[in-house]
């Protein structure tokens, strides 16, 4: 990602490590004794804080051991981050080094990354805009070349704070594409391999006035027939049908400039054939070939086809296809010569074919079999997250994809898009609520019969969202014009009502049994340990999706209120760092607490849901019985002054017992947006008359927000070990668009950029003052391993919009399962909120104790996606319960 352009920074006379200024930024070379002098001169005339960076980094390369630990730590920003290519020996895992661009105040400057650090980045603990304390480096000299070597961080500390504009970013034209370390030419998108990234990535190449003497030109057909008899091979015309997704192949014991390929279905007249573009020829052509680009090719190679690379479906059925053989352009043996012919200049003698596309509507969508291929267009109501999965267990390689949905207005139902990274960024960072969405050559996914029917893409697909439309041949097609028609006839405003975008989203649901779930693999390859839950956890990188399978008990569920988080504290954050403690170690401490500084009362717990002003609360984070307290913050000191303040009116005891309040007193961590720790207690009833009502009633182990199972009882206090992830953060919940700040939403929503963007002003608005999309609060339920010894607290999130029922699809409520029965109430209730019917449901109603008793003491395997947000944050929720009626046989609940 390229910034704009800031001005040169100044150059510094006789610097041992440059700034970064251009493609050799990594080249260090010893000053002359003259140079010397006068950059000492020159930092002695700037006073004593300048060119701190380069101060350092001369006098590591002066000591003897060319290392240094500061005895003053040294701040910085950080303005980029960039991943390569490790070396490593062969058939060992592909593992990746980061570079550094930090910044004093002064200039830029380029720095290695210690490997051991690397998880700091691939957590998202350190990032662009970072401030940092560096507190030891080394310097390295690369014994293969002449003066040449790096800095390496081997120490540093994170500030808190972030960068603002005056960090800058380096200017367009001068940063540099050559790594540091190794022998890669070029750099990686920092969270996948399928982006092209980088200036060497040419935008466009314009089409040159080329004279096609047709007579020279030979066709596909007859290549097919006469390619192995033949060196070289006369000049192709050809229309590009089809372009797949960019391929990374590099691999750490190979030395390969630009290790990439991409696909390209190329047809004419006599029929369609695969064109591979490789290496170097993919940074300088690959943004130039879209879908419907002639080509003229001279000079190219013809080979076998690779046999188990994916074919796209062509628009046009009756084309015949040459699947023995394909095209090779190469940038050398032989260098193949490229022409992009101006669609002007096409002739229609040339008898190139049109790209066709099989375009399908919403309502045609239910009746088409599985990995059937299709085009759709719609209107784009909800964009979720940008997440990433792995492609191998434990390798650092991942897919990066998002959600969307899109209706055209022939169904109620929206289409359900999978998208992965189609080598699109600029498309793919950019979709948002109310532009129009097309996505080509998706597949149909009707694996799971009984759950909704969603699409995918495949290698071949292309995206294009408003701003891209214009040229494409899809135009003409007549259901794209119908849909344009029917959007011009609705309201814009009503449209927009129903947009949501971020959050949890729990799609594709797990099938309706387990045995389904675990598909071909053996029922032991699938299920986790829940004691392996923790190191699950850990070793999640940022942005990371994974769903695993917990064989456990259903022992205790609480129902979490929560406002809006537009209406509560502007600014607040629902945040706590996650962490997996024994039993013995989970008690709240007095600094665990800090107050935001907003005073408000905590609201009651079991009657009415929240009302603006209410703080959200987070997961339990502790098992022991503490009186509730807040504690407000010194600001000007930095630390913590304690002054207790009393969050529940005063219940007799026999009252709390009554009520349960002695077993389910616990701490809620929150963190305000400075990373401090924030604390309120557990919300209790305030209604006096509600409490006297219930305390005649209320069955042993339940209040109207909680229950617990007898077996949790006895064992709560003997446990092993008990993970607390139950928290719901600010990016977990589901968002109302804001067409006016969209661009704040979807930096929210996608991932770190690799490259510092400050923004000259920046919008004073933090991402909880957007309206929640979703119910009124979420579960906590606590799994108990079938072995007495370990638990885990997991949220369930509710997902229903009132605004837009089809958006998140609920379960029926008749099948009488737990999650429905949840998923159903807060339905209800929210629904009866917004029409003032505050309190006709309880958030434990009897239907979700009658479900969960089902299940009281009984062997389930629990479905948890987990998802790593950033820093210490990860979300783990509930998404699937199956219960095992006798051996071999397993339910969803």
């Amino acid at each position: 990602m390229t910034a704009g352009s800031r001005g040169r920074p100044r150059q510094r006379p006789g610097a041992r490590l440059s700034p970064v200024r251009g493609g050799q930024g990594a080249v260090m070379q010893d000053p002359t004794p003259e140079c010397a002098e006068e950059s000492r001169a020159a930092a002695s005339a700037e006073g004593s804080e300048a060119f701190c960076l380069q101060r350092v980094f001369d006098m590591v390369q002066r000591s003897s051991q060319l290392s240094a630990v500061l005895s003053e730590p040294l701040d910085v920003t950080v303005v980029a981050v960039e991943r390569y290519l490790a070396q490593a020996l062969p058939a060992a895992p592909r593992q990746y080094w980061y570079d550094l661009t930090l910044a004093d105040g002064a200039g830029w400057y380029r720095c290695h990354l210690a490997p051991r650090l690397n998880g700091l980045v691939q957590r998202a603990r350190l990032r662009p805009g970072t401030r940092l304390r560096l507190t030891r480096c080394s310097f390295r000299y690369d014994e293969r070349r002449l003066n040449r070597g790096f800095v390496c961080l081997e120490g540093l500390e994170r500030d808190g704070g972030t960068a603002t504009a005056a960090a800058g970013t380096p200017p367009d034209g001068h940063r540099p594409h050559q790594p540091l370390r190794g022998d890669n030419r070029h750099y990686l998108p920092l969270w996948n391999n399928e982006d092209p990234y980088g200036d060497v990535w040419v935008r466009d190449r314009p089409p040159v006035q080329v004279d096609v003497d047709v007579s020279k030109l030979t066709n596909l057909g007859h290549l097919e027939m006469t390619w192995r008899s033949r060196v070289h091979f006369h000049p192709l015309l050809v229309r590009i049908l089809h372009k797949s997704r960019l391929k990374y192949y590099g691999k750490p014991e190979k030395k390969m400039d630009m290790p990439y390929q991409a696909y390209f279905e190329v047809a004419d007249g006599s029929g369609m054939m695969s064109m591979v573009l490789w290496n170097s020829l993919c940074p300088e052509w690959y943004h130039s070939m879209k879908v419907g680009t002639v080509l003229l090719l001279a000079k190219y190679a013809i080979k076998s086809s690779y046999p188990f690379k994916t074919h796209p479906t062509p628009g046009d059925s009756q084309m015949k296809r040459f699947a023995t053989i394909e095209i090779c352009l190469n940038v050398r043996d032989p260098p193949t010569e490229i022409s992009i012919i101006p669609e002007e200049m096409v002739k229609p003698e040339w008898g190139l074919p049109e790209v066709k596309y099989r375009f399908i509507t919403r309502s045609e969508l239910d009746d088409l079999p599985h990995n059937h291929s299709c085009d759709v267009i719609g209107l784009v109501t909800f964009v979720g997250r940008a997440e990433r999965t792995r492609k191998r267990e434990h390798s650092e390689d991942f897919w990066l994809y998002r959600w969307a949905h899109a209706i055209d207005g022939t169904s109620e139902q929206p289409f359900i898009l999978e998208l992965f990274a189609t080598s699109q960024p600029d498309v793919f960072e950019h979709i948002h609520p109310m532009t129009y969405l097309v996505c080509t050559q998706m597949r149909v996914m009707t694996e799971n019969p009984s759950r909704t029917v969603y699409l995918t893409t495949s290698n071949e697909s292309q995206i294009f969202i408003k701003g891209w439309h214009k040229g494409q041949p899809y135009t003409k097609d007549a259901k794209v014009k119908n849909f344009i028609q029917w959007m011009e006839s609705q309201s814009e405003a009503d449209q927009i009502k129903k947009t949501v975008i971020g959050g949890y989203y729990p799609f594709p649901r797990p099938p309706d049994s387990f045995l389904k779930y675990c598909k071909n693999n053996e029922v032991e390859s699938v299920l986790k340990p829940i004691g392996e839950i923790g190191k699950e956890i850990e070793d999640l990188h940022y942005r990371e999706h994974k769903r695993i399978a917990v064989q456990g008990i259903i022992s205790a569920i609480r129902y979490i209120s929560c406002s809006n988080a537009a209406e509560e504290t502007p600014g607040g954050d629902l945040v706590q760092k996650d962490t997996s403690r024994s039993l013995g170690s989970s008690s709240v401490s007095k600094e665990d607490c800090v107050d935001k500084g907003k005073h408000k009362e905590i609201q009651s717990f079991l009657g009415p849901p929240c009302t603006p002003g209410e703080h959200p609360l987070s997961k339990r984070s502790s098992v022991k019985r503490r009186t509730p307290r807040r504690f407000r913050r010194d600001a000007e000191q930095g630390g913590t002054s304690v002054t207790p303040v009393s969050s529940h009116p005063y219940f007799t005891r026999t009252v709390r017992r009554k009520l349960g309040l002695d077993e389910y007193q616990h701490g809620h961590s929150v963190q305000d947006k400075n990373g401090q720790a924030v604390s309120d207690s557990l919300q209790y009833c305030t209604d006096q008359e509600g409490v006297n009502n219930i305390a005649e009633t209320e069955e042993p182990g339940r209040t109207c927000g909680s229950w617990q199972s007898e077996l949790w009882a006895q064992v709560k206090d003997k446990l092993m070990n008990y993970f607390h992830h139950s928290k719901i953060f600010p990016e977990s919940i589901p968002r109302k668009f804001d067409y006016v700040h969209k661009d704040l939403l979807m930096q929210q929503y996608n991932l770190h950029a690799a490259v510092h963007q400050p923004i000259e002003a920046r919008i004073d608005k933090n991402i909880n003052e957007f309206k929640s999309a979703i119910g009124l609060g979420y579960y906590e339920v606590t799994v108990l391993g079938i072995n007495h010894d370990i638990a885990i607290d997991v949220a369930f999130l509710p997902l229903f919009c009132p605004d837009n029922p089809h958006l998140f699809q609920l379960e029926d409520i008749q099948n009488g399962t737990l999650l429905s029965c949840m998923s159903c109430i807060s339905a209800c209730q929210q629904k009866a909120t917004s029409s003032g019917r505050l309190g006709d449901t309880f958030p434990l109603s009897d239907e979700i104790v009658k479900a969960v008793k089902e299940l009281d003491g009984k062997h389930v395997i629990c479905i948890l996606d987990m998802c790593h947000l950033g820093d210490d944050k990860v979300e783990v929720f509930l998404n699937q319960i199956y219960k095992t009626v006798e051996p071999g046989v397993l339910d969803p609940v």
